[in-house]
This record gives C-alpha cells, structure tokens and sequence, in this order.
C-alpha cells in the first residue's frame, strides 16, 4: 500500500501560464525580492537560499547566461523528484523560466539522473506542450525579449554528479569531479558563465511563491525554516510514498502519519544523512533542527543497523571519484572497519580511531560525498552501540573512553 501526502504548497492549485505571466509583468529584481522575503531554501539538502543564488547571477558579469535543473536524484531512499518529473513537469519548465526571467538566461538544462532514462520521453513530449503554451521559447507570456528554451541532459549514473560543479564538469563532457572553489557556479559554472543550479522541487516551489505570495509561503513552516518539504518515506512502515509536510514536523510525527510508529531507527537524508533512535524522535526534521533532502528510511527492529552501516559504506566505496584521499582512503577503511566488527576484530584502540577518521573526512574531503560519507557510521555506533558492542571493552571504544 503506498501511501503520501497531496496539499499545502507543491501539490496544491496553480494556473502555471497567469503564474509566470504574473512574474513577467514585474521587474526582474522584484521577483528575486519575492523569492528572498519567502525565505526558500535550496530543497535538495545543502538549504542554500534561493533568492540569494539568483541575486548573485543576476549581479554577475556575462551576457550568456545558463538555469541547471539538478534531476540527478541518486541519493538512496529518494525518489521524490522522479514523481514531480513524471506528473508536474510543466511546472518544472515554467520555474526554470521563472529563474532564467530573473537571472537574464536564456538557456537551460535539465541535468537528468541516468537511471530515469525512461521518463525522458514525458519529458520531451510535455516540453512541447509547454513551448505550444508559450512557457518556453520565444517573448514568453508575451513578454517582449523574455526568451528560453531548455534542454535536456541525460547523466550516466555517478552518485557524486549530484554535486553541482561535479555536474557541471560532466555537461562539458569531462569526468564528474568536483571543482575547487570558489570561484562559485553564479559567478563562473557551465562554460565558465553564471549558472544557477537548483533541484526539481525548489524550481516549482518558487513558482508558487511567485504565483500565490511570500506572506503565503512564510505562513507554512518555522521562522528558520519556511514552507513545506517532500519527503520520500520507504522500509519498514505500512504507508511508503511521498508526503508533503511543513518544515519542521518531528520524526515521530511523519512516522505515524506513514505508519512506522515500531521503528528503532531512522536515516534521515539518505545513506548520507544521519541515523536517529528512539530518543530522538521528537527532534525537527528542519535546517535548525534535523536537516534533509527529502529521504527517511524506516529501520524496523529486526534490522542490523551493523548491517545498515555497511550497506551504506560500500554505497560510498563504490561512488566515491577517489579524487581526494582523505574520501578515497577514508571510506575503505571505515568499510574495512565494519567488517572487523562483524567478525569481532576490532580492538578499542582501533575503533576510537575510526571515529576520529570520520571525523576528519567530515572536515578535509573536498565534496559533499566524502563529507557526509561517515554520517551513518558515526551516528549508527553512537547510537545502537548495544547492539554493535563486543563486551565491555567496545562499549567504552564507541563512547570515546
């Protein structure tokens, strides 16, 4: 049984051609400003604000421009932005217009993960719809010089392309690696020109806000946190599926609306996320509180989270570029590590200095994927070290004696 969540913001009513058409008849900077007031943050896990990136490329220097949609959705457990890519991607097409409005572009892509190969026919066939709506192309919403097209990128399957000059290297046909910065993608990204790069979910739900309102959108959620957020909900609990709740909802609160009120565990953010117990439960799932991307995977009590730990680091093992050691060395030896727990093996000395190898990476990687890769390995001991402990001695190791 699938269960999920269709209101508030994302999944309620808009008439998307009066939406942009509305934002058209405004100046550019006072879109930017909408956006700014409403307090959106980047929906794909870092919760950069919106209007900020677009103030900083429509202040950069460059008469060509790009907008980067970032559907490469691989992080485990999230699948969000694949519904809204299969049933609301006319709204897609009108938020990329919308930021490309504001910024001056006049080019966009739609950076789309490989494996959702098999909704790149929708996507073109709705892109045609759109242009036949004067939502893309030519003096949009009969805006004289309101010009953009997009077009679309298929990936080829690197977990670590979600990052976004990984992305970008890999739209100029180099291998996705991460760059160094800055210099920052709004000031030099795709070609070397400003570039505004956002997920699926942070483009449509700007073009709420540019349809209905800051005020509206400020009215969902926390202070430090507004609006709502998706939130791929899958493992053990009755209803999985896609919800939509305000920004700052706790753990316990979306379990029980998913029906996974017995679980021990939960990852939030996906394998590079956090693993919460129990005694988190009533934590907030928001910037200030607990931050994430959209995934929650339920661990019921039969679940090893050992098990889990390991499964996660060889994710990681296996995605990880290699490019920078503290990530390449790093995400072997803890799988290394995991291992010699299951088989007993590993010392308290030892254990303490894998935790304090993770805790480097969380500092010295040069991306998000060697940054969070350790997230789960740490939080898992820390949190079911009854469940991982072999006597006394590990005990003591996990708890940092």
């Amino acid at each position: 049984m699938m269960g999920g969540r269709k209101d508030l913001v994302i999944f309620s009513d808009i008439e998307i051609e009066s939406a942009l058409k509305k934002a058209a008849n405004r100046a550019p900077g006072e879109v930017i400003r909408e956006i700014r007031e409403s307090g959106l943050k980047g929906r794909g896990g870092a919760g950069f604000p919106t209007g900020v990136k677009w103030d900083l490329a429509a202040k950069a220097d460059g008469e060509r421009k790009f907008i980067i949609c970032n559907a490469d959705e691989g992080e485990p457990g999230t699948f969000k932005d694949r519904v809204l890519l299969s049933d609301y991607a006319e709204q897609l097409y009108a938020g990329m217009a919308l930021a490309a409005y504001s910024v001056g572009a006049k080019e966009g892509i739609i950076y789309l993960r490989g494996e959702y190969e098999y909704l790149l026919k929708g996507l073109i066939a709705t892109r045609k719809v759109v242009r036949g709506k004067n939502l893309l192309g030519k003096n949009i919403a009969g805006k004289e010089g309101f010009d953009f097209d997009v077009y679309i990128h298929l990936g080829s399957g690197s977990y670590v392309c979600g990052e976004e000059s990984a992305l970008i290297e890999s739209l100029e046909g180099h291998r996705g690696e991460p760059r160094n910065r800055p210099p920052f993608p709004v000031t030099m990204g795709y070609l070397e020109c400003p570039t505004v790069i956002n997920n699926v979910e942070t483009f449509i739900t700007a073009l709420h806000i540019a349809a209905k309102g800051a005020e509206w959108f400020r009215a969902f959620g926390t202070s430090k946190s507004t609006g709502t957020k998706l939130f791929s909900v899958s493992g053990d609990c009755l209803r999985p599926g896609v919800y939509e709740f305000p920004m700052g909802i706790t753990v316990a609160a979306l379990l029980k609306e998913a029906g996974g009120e017995n679980a021990k565990a939960v990852q939030v953010g996906g394998a590079s996320g956090r693993c919460v117990g129990r005694s988190e439960f009533e934590s907030t799932l928001a910037f200030e509180g607990i931050p994430t991307g959209g995934s929650i995977i339920v661990f019921g009590e039969h679940r090893s989270m050992l098990g889990v730990a390991k499964n996660f680091m060889e994710f990681f093992v296996e995605e990880s570029c290699g490019q920078c050691t503290p990530c390449r060395y790093g995400t072997t030896t803890l799988l290394e590590g995991i291992k010699m727990l299951e088989n007993r093996k590993c010392s308290m000395r030892y254990l303490r200095e894998l935790i304090s190898l993770g805790e480097s990476m969380q500092i010295a990687s040069k991306c998000g994927l060697g940054q969070t890769a350790p997230n789960a390995f740490i939080s898992i001991l820390k949190n079911f070290k009854h469940e991982i402990m072999v006597g006394k001695q590990t005990e003591q190791a996990i708890q940092g004696e």
